[in-house]
């Protein structure tokens, strides 16, 4: 049976859509197919039967000679092995070729921390003075206070909020729930927020003023950008917020398995990706713990 390689490739993007998953992905996914459809046709291969391990392996190798960043060559390898597990799970193909094949190695990296004084120089006057204030504020506040993901903020319902116990329920990555706090500050935002937006106790903490029902996730990294670059801060998105949370806690002694906890990473080793500790805390960490580090 011939199957041919555009069309699969439009259905595969319906069925992602059809998934949920975000428009940027979908856009993403489409360039980086489309890249290997042509690479393809290069090579002759017009049906996915085609398509084996070789011409995969080879495509990931053109990509990454002629200059692709091991991000970008990562992520269309992502796009590639996703269509063809779609392929082989639908029995199109017999095997999946993509099964087992690594990607180029990434480099490392920490996420910036910012200072405690330039979170809150952020946090206070980073909020452009307006009709939506209130709302800005608060949900930067809700980012660095509880150490919330945006999609977390954007899913946060009133149901949710424990207005005097200070705690959230929130729904993270994998449908996993959580249980966190958040300070004082916050708790009085989400009060004026909840008597501002009249709320009757249910339904999304932020809602769209447009078609949707919440906010959106480029809505949330937008308005990040703008009151960052309003107080003179580059470089900073929604996830530097959150890495702020777990920094400044470290900083102030709480223990690594807290904030794993709080953030909600099933492995240990996830939370210290995040966290940068200095040479000057394991020291002051090992001084004032150990017993006999003082003789």
């Amino acid at each position: 049976m011939s199957e041919k390689i555009a069309p699969e490739i439009e259905s595969f993007l319906l069925y992602l859509k059809s998934r949920g998953r975000s428009d940027n992905t979908i856009v993403n996914y489409s360039v980086d197919l489309n890249q290997f459809a042509e690479y393809l046709k290069r090579q002759g291969i017009t049906d996915v039967s085609a398509i084996d391990r070789d011409s995969v392996r080879i495509f990931l190798s053109n990509i990454l000679g002629i200059g692709s960043a091991k991000t970008s060559a990562a992520r269309k390898l992502s796009a590639v092995r996703g269509f063809i597990r779609w392929l082989s799970i639908r029995g199109i193909i017999n095997t999946d070729p993509g099964e087992g094949l690594k990607g180029p190695k990434l480099p490392s990296s920490l996420p910036r921390a910012l200072s405690y004084e330039d979170t809150v120089k952020l946090l206070t006057d980073g909020p452009e003075k307006g009709k939506h204030y209130m709302r800005d504020r608060l949900i930067l506040e809700l980012m660095y206070g509880s150490g919330l993901r945006v999609s977390e903020v954007i899913g946060l319902n009133w149901d949710k909020v424990e207005l005097d116990e200070r705690m959230l329920t929130i729904l993270g990555k994998g449908s996993k729930e959580r249980r966190v706090p958040f300070g004082t500050g916050v708790q009085e935002l989400l009060q004026e927020w909840n008597t501002f937006t009249k709320n009757d106790g249910n339904g999304p903490v932020f809602q769209s003023e447009k078609d949707a029902e919440r906010l959106t996730v480029r809505t949330v990294h937008r308005l990040v950008l703008k009151a960052a670059k309003r107080v003179g801060l580059y470089g900073v998105s929604p996830h530097t917020l959150r890495h702020c949370f777990a920094t400044h806690m470290l900083e102030r002694g709480a223990p690594l398995r807290v904030v794993q906890e709080l953030l909600g990473h099933d492995s240990i080793a996830t939370t210290q990706r995040y966290l940068l500790i200095t040479t000057d805390q394991i020291k002051k960490s090992y001084m004032e713990s150990h017993p006999r580090a003082r003789g």
